[in-house]
């Protein structure tokens, strides 16, 4: 087949989020500081979008070495359970974050630790269901009339994709707008204590906002226009509707480790030791809580 330019940026895309992801897991792997709740949530996010960007890459492999329908199949079931996964994690990264300020003085229990991992069990769990569902035969290989944007996934299959991810948007978006209430009402009983309010509580609260607004755009901006095509597309289409909308969908895939652990003051202590084999005490780094956004 001819080379498309689409399947060139997206195994680009997936070079970039499998290198950066990489870094990530091996981090949080080999720094014992690093075995918080915060931090097994984002390592789970990172596993996951390792996995997509690898998984992107094998497609294109697979798309232009390797043309096999058995092959394709477990590639799609790869790339979906991947996806599926990294955003159920940014789910439960969220949960974890209301959970922390909702619920601060006993964050730090060992009922925490059973509910995050319960939390990525049951992501990953239906993760893995997700994407074996093309494999087990929900395909339309044998059926080219049922086939959606995405072949060969059903139009079926992607309306379930697309559902889930819209319920997930409306769950996140709804415990972001939590958070936020929780964050303002903190800084004004703060001010209260203090008699008055200063301008730094303005900043604090405008700049905690501001970064959820960015978290949560950045994840709508980057999904929703993917979910609602496969909901609305024709699989007659042109084809450059379809990559013209994944490929947004994947750069989310390498936002995440910007968003989520290189600005983590822990994360770029462990990365400077790793890359400099030391740490320069004239730098100075602030740990963060688990509710910091």
């Amino acid at each position: 087949a001819a080379l498309s330019p689409w399947d060139v940026m997206l195994c680009v895309s997936g070079t970039a989020i499998a290198c950066e992801n990489a870094l990530v897991v091996a981090i949080i792997c080999y720094s014992p500081a690093l075995r918080t709740p915060m931090f097994v949530l984002v390592g789970s996010l990172a596993t996951a979008d390792l996995l997509a960007g690898l998984g992107l890459i094998l497609n294109f492999v697979f798309q232009y070495v390797i043309r096999s329908e058995t092959v394709s199949l477990l590639t799609v079931g790869f790339l979906v359970a991947s996806f599926a996964a990294s955003v159920s994690s940014l789910l439960a990264i969220t949960v974890d974050r209301y959970l922390s300020l909702y619920n601060a003085l006993t964050y730090y229990s060992e009922r925490t630790v059973v509910c995050i991992h319960t939390m990525l069990a049951c992501a990953w769990g239906v993760s893995l269901c997700l994407g074996l569902l093309p494999v087990l035969g929900w395909n339309c290989l044998h059926d080219h009339s049922a086939c959606s944007v995405v072949r060969p996934l059903t139009k079926s299959n992607v309306t379930l994709l697309s559902a889930s991810f819209f319920l997930i948007f409306l769950i996140m978006l709804h415990l972001y707008i939590e958070i936020c209430k929780i964050v303002c009402r903190h800084a004004h009983q703060i001010a209260l204590q203090q008699h008055f309010l200063t301008a730094s509580h303005y900043v604090a609260t405008k700049k905690g906002v501001s970064t959820l607004a960015i978290i949560l755009g950045t994840f709508g901006a980057s999904w929703l226009p993917f979910a609602i095509y496969c909901v609305v597309g024709d699989p007659d289409y042109p084809s450059v509707y379809t990559y013209a909308t994944l490929l947004p969908a994947t750069y989310n895939s390498m936002i995440n480790p910007i968003i989520y652990a290189y600005r983590n003051q822990e994360i770029q202590r462990s990365m400077w030791v790793l890359f400099c084999g030391c740490f320069q005490a004239k730098v100075s780094f602030r740990s963060r809580s688990p509710s910091d956004v």
